[in-house]
């Protein structure tokens, strides 16, 4: 059996253009529905979290130390400071406990 990419590239289009072409001509009318407006309003930002956190856990040779910039970065977001400070702060963190854990 012979082995064709070209075949695996077009059902891989295929698929991807199906996903995004299906809810366009399905759904024609404006979702009232409040659960499901609240549900699609908040799908982008789990999906970028989903693929977000496990690079953060895994950008550092120590999980300890990507846990404690991860911390540092929720804190401070939390505490609505500017992007710059989060990231620097949470850089320095990550730093300074590779630093005391020898890594």
């Amino acid at each position: 059996m012979s082995r064709n990419i070209y075949i695996y590239i077009l059902v891989m289009a295929g698929v991807t253009y199906l996903i995004r072409l299906l809810p366009l001509t399905l759904i024609r009318k404006e979702i009232k529905n409040t659960y499901i407006r609240s549900f699609l309003y908040y799908v982008p930002y789990v999906t970028l979290s989903v693929m977000t956190f496990p690079a953060i856990l895994g950008a550092t040779a120590n999980p300890w130390s990507a846990a404690a910039g991860f911390a540092a970065a929720l804190i401070l977001a939390y505490m609505r400071k500017s992007l710059i400070s989060v990231s620097l702060i949470s850089c320095a963190s990550v730093f300074l406990v590779e630093l005391v854990t020898g890594i």
